[in-house]
């Protein structure tokens, strides 16, 4: 009896819990909003609804925070996978290495285009 309580009582309070939690967004989107952009910009102020459609817009553009390596917007991921998955085993390693050669600078020590290596070959001269 008690277990079947417990899930009635689920039924009513997760539900009140993710309005609340999504007006408190809004109230904090409004407020921030509404302390600084005016003041910077010079914007209107907004509305708690207003605060509410710019939060979900937002969320919709930007994606829905599946962590650091999955974010972004959902369309990104499907259009990567589309493009590359035409691709055989050989043509995706030499993606890969091209990728890893060409835009791939932060392991490195030196930062240079294919211009600088010109350059540098000619100042040798």
């Amino acid at each position: 009896m008690n277990k079947n309580f417990n899930s009635k009582k689920r039924f009513i309070f997760i539900p009140l819990l993710v309005i609340a939690f999504l007006f408190l967004v809004g109230f904090l989107v409004m407020f921030l909003w509404n302390q600084t952009l005016p003041a910077i910009f010079g914007f209107t102020t907004i509305t708690l609804w207003q605060a509410m459609g710019l939060f979900f817009l937002c969320k919709l553009l930007f994606g829905f925070g599946k962590g650091p390596k999955r974010g972004g917007p959902p369309w990104r991921k499907q259009h990567i996978n589309k493009d590359l998955s035409g691709l055989s085993e050989t043509e995706k390693e030499k993606f890969q290495q091209y990728i890893y050669n060409e835009r791939c600078f932060w392991d490195r020590s030196t930062y240079r285009t294919k211009g600088d290596e010109s350059d540098q070959n000619n100042n040798n001269l």
